[in-house]
């Protein structure tokens, strides 16, 4: 068994950190370097960290004054000595420089987990929400 301070669940709670921190060392730090990245926003894939900075650089820099709160829910995790899954649904919420919530969105998120170099690194992430057979707009609400 895993000691309980290096559990790949543990990730979630160094993503959080990094999220409101804007910290786009923190955040690629969770990532393998040969990452593939499905996420929701704009672009089919990443392929590899190299390609993933310049989103996550542009998310924190579009931020400005504000900071992004992730909560997660129905958090799902399968671990073994080196591989691990999780799956979750995940809120952001955009928060002013004074403390007000702006907006909120949620999405479900699934990330496959290696242990390379000691530390649990994301390999696989898959970010999406549904789509809305009547007006094809992405839910970003779970109902």
């Amino acid at each position: 068994m895993n000691d309980s301070r290096d559990r790949a669940a543990n990730v979630l709670d160094r993503y959080r950190t990094a999220v409101f921190d804007k910290n786009v060392e923190g955040m690629l730090d969770l990532y393998a370097d040969d990452v593939r990245v499905f996420d929701a926003w704009n672009v089919w894939e990443y392929d590899g960290a190299p390609a993933w900075r310049p989103a996550i650089e542009q998310w924190f820099g579009s931020l400005q004054e504000e900071t992004v709160e992730v909560d997660v829910a129905d958090v799902r995790t399968d671990e073994r000595s080196d591989l691990a899954f999780i799956s979750a649904v995940v809120t952001y919420t955009a928060v002013s420089g004074t403390g007000v919530a702006l907006r909120s969105m949620q999405n479900r998120l699934t990330w496959a987990l290696m242990r390379r170099e000691g530390r649990w690194r994301i390999v696989h992430e898959h970010t999406s929400a549904p789509i809305g057979f009547d007006d094809l707009k992405a839910i970003t609400q779970r109902q």
